[in-house]
């Protein structure tokens, strides 16, 4: 009889309080199953033999280690609302007599019977899910299915090897609480006492601006090269701001509403306004838990989806053309006439020979190279490029310099000017300067700065900004970097300026056919460049260089759709940590005010005003962490975009109507949970 009195104990501990341990114990299974499937598929054989799958994979194990250090932050915060509501109860049975080494059998036993529950059910139902998880992979990889169910034993052990270990701390977690509390702190833990809460103006001040702060660094950051490290700085005052906002200010807003009479002395609001001031004394943290793990979602469900749905445009970015021939020269001087003439003829032949036509044909030449834009000009100092901090990197720009003949075929446009005038056209960031003056040479004028010019390789690959230059003449344009060279401390000298001629076009046919000619091309050009180089007494054969986009485009949409499923994914593990933080929080709120509101329907308070009370005391706070999350998401969006850019995502309007459709779409659900847990509230007050 003694050996099952603890276990029942426990297990009719469980039960009574079962509105609190299902939504706990449904959250321990979802966080197993997630993690068993990801475990999964990062180890699963099928999707590493495809192509692009250990792109997938290596992107999966990022995400597999985000869940597992946020289950173990949640989970001890959702399991600290359980032992605030279970402390009364071990406070009673201490009070009667039993030993808290006897309260700490009782939580042996609940800490077995939920991590038992949550593991059995949470590994069977991640066994029967991963393989819909691995045939969705698949999809997104174009690879082959197999329909069999392996389990992956290893991903099994490390699963219940995370979680068992996490079952373990959170029962000492627990232990340590009630040794270190007496009988009665533990008895009148759900109700404890408070001062009248004191509005902290310091704080709620520096609340204000530190989010200004942090917007203002979002909104004015212009290059992509800092957008990251400037997004994780507004991050970190972000999260800091909002935690002062929602703890100090919520006070001091209180306060100020309990000042204006037209507004504090109305029935619903007197009571809503009194008891949230005292509550966002201790529940403000809740209140700012919730708002960012709100703007997480937003953030990353709108970032991924954005670039799953613009992959198409990110890939035409990267790949302007399906077939793009590169003859590189180094130096300032361009590709022979000659060469240019023969690389034609080899595509018209094999255009011919496959029955093919060449549709959108591209044909120009580039100078490029690095450098560093200052007052003083354009420097290419190589070893000043290397010493080159974070902060001073931002001036490091890559530079095109084209004819301004070549920009008017390609563009359909009738642009002219003058020596030492030139056009403009710059990525990711506005150029800073006026004037050009590359190295020593005269200063070039800028006439104009154009709207648009087409796609290039070098840029999409590129974090940093690009500049395209126009001029009538490029060659006399670069001769200040003529004959210039890079000390790489390598026995080969690299030129400043390196020339290619693009040669690109597209073909009306599948990816097979479009294989097969780019192969057949790909041995012509190679045949054509140890020609050249044995005409010229060159050991190395002419750099000639082939993109095809049919052999890229899998590996290509692998990534993008590599980075949507894990945006599902944690989209969905933060969803769920969202609405169980918001449930929780309903539930100890309504218990903490059930004795009040018996005391208010005593004297004569109805029903209908006790529902009119919790409406706005509801709207006045829950939607807070949903308004200022939107708020974040929508001052955050300039970064978000310049992050995107380094993708080869330059569709804004795309981003726009992403970000919309899931703030929208969140919005939505937040009023669904508002609706259930404002009801559990209700039912709780108002008995």
């Amino acid at each position: 009889m003694r050996g099952v009195f603890y276990p029942s104990l426990a297990w009719t501990g469980i039960v009574k309080n079962r509105r609190f341990y299902l939504p706990y114990l449904f959250t321990c299974v979802g966080m197993v199953m997630m993690f068993y499937i990801v475990e999964f598929l990062c180890g699963s054989t099928v999707i590493g033999a495809i192509a692009g799958g250990e792109q997938m994979q290596l992107i999966l194990s990022f995400g597999r280690w985000v869940i597992a250090v946020f289950s173990v932050i949640f989970l001890f915060y959702t399991h600290s609302f359980l032992m605030r509501r279970r402390k009364s109860e071990f406070g009673l049975y201490n009070i009667l007599g039993m030993e808290k080494k006897n309260i700490a059998r009782i939580l042996f036993w609940e800490n077995l019977f939920n991590g038992s529950l949550s593991l059995l059910i949470g590994l069977v139902l991640g066994v029967a899910l991963s393989k819909l998880a691995e045939l969705y992979v698949i999809r997104l990889l174009d690879g082959e299915a197999t329909f069999a169910l392996h389990p992956d034993g290893e991903a099994l052990g490390t699963t219940a090897l995370l979680f068992g270990g996490l079952f373990l701390f959170l029962l000492a977690d627990s232990v340590r609480q009630v040794y270190r509390a007496g009988s009665l702190s533990l008895l009148h833990s759900d109700r404890p006492g408070e001062k009248p809460p004191k509005a902290n103006w310091l704080f709620a001040l520096l609340g204000v601006a530190l989010l200004v702060t942090a917007y203002v660094i979002a909104v004015r950051i212009e290059d992509p090269l800092m957008a990251l490290f400037a997004f994780l700085v507004a991050v970190i005052l972000v999260i800091i701001a909002t935690y002062l906002l929602l703890i100090s200010g919520s006070v001091a807003l209180c306060r100020l509403l309990q000042k204006n009479p037209r507004y504090y002395y109305k029935t619903n609001h007197f009571i809503s306004v009194s008891q949230m001031s005292y509550r966002m004394k201790r529940n403000g943290a809740g209140l700012a838990s919730i708002c960012i793990l709100c703007t997480m979602v937003l953030v990353m469900l709108s970032s991924t989806t954005c670039l799953y749905i613009g992959a198409e445009d990110a890939f035409r970015n990267r790949y302007p053309r399906n077939i793009g021939v590169t003859l590189q020269a180094d130096g300032t001087v361009s590709v022979s006439d000659e060469q240019k003439q023969e690389v034609r003829g080899l595509v018209a032949e094999l255009l011919a020979k496959h029955g093919l036509e060449a549709e959108g044909l591209q044909d120009y030449t580039r100078s490029e190279f690095a450098g560093y834009v200052d007052e003083n000009g354009v420097a290419v100092d190589m070893e000043y490029l290397n010493e080159l901090s974070m902060d001073s990197a931002s001036g490091v720009w890559q530079f095109f310099v084209l004819s301004l003949d070549d920009y008017n075929r390609l563009m359909g446009t009738e642009l002219s000017a003058e020596e030492g005038e030139a056009y403009v056209y710059a990525t990711k960031k506005k150029f800073p300067l006026s004037e050009l003056r590359l190295g020593d040479g005269e200063p070039i004028r800028i006439k104009d700065t154009v709207k648009e010019f087409i796609h290039t390789d070098v840029d999409t690959m590129q974090v940093i900004s690009s500049l395209y230059i126009f001029v009538p003449d490029p060659e006399k344009t670069l001769e200040p970097f003529s004959g210039l060279t890079y000390d790489t401390g390598s026995e080969t000298e690299t030129p400043v300026v390196t020339t290619h001629w693009c040669y690109g076009f597209d073909l009306d046919c599948g990816d097979e056919k479009e294989l097969a000619f780019g192969e057949e091309l790909n041995e012509e050009l190679r045949d054509a460049g140890i020609r050249w180089s044995e005409a010229e007494g060159l050991e190395e054969p002419a750099q000639i260089d082939l993109e095809l986009a049919a052999k890229a485009r899998s590996s290509f949409y692998n990534l993008y759709g590599g980075l949507f499923f894990l945006g599902i994914l944690l989209g969905l593990v933060f969803s769920v940590a969202t609405v169980l933080m918001i449930y929780y929080k309903q539930l100890s709120e309504g218990y903490e005010d059930q004795q009040r509101f018996d005391i208010l329907q005593k004297v004569g308070m109805t029903h209908r005003e006790i529902r009119r009370s919790i409406n706005s005391q509801m709207l006045t706070v829950f939607f807070v962490p949903a308004l200022l999350a939107g708020l974040h998401l929508a001052f955050a969006f300039p970064l978000i975009r310049k992050m995107l850019l380094m993708f080869g995502l330059t569709n804004g309007q795309l981003l726009i109507l992403t970000t919309l459709g899931c703030y929208t779409v969140f919005v939505l659900l937040y009023m669904f949970v508002y609706r259930v847990t404002s009801r559990a509230y209700y039912q709780i007050v108002a008995r």
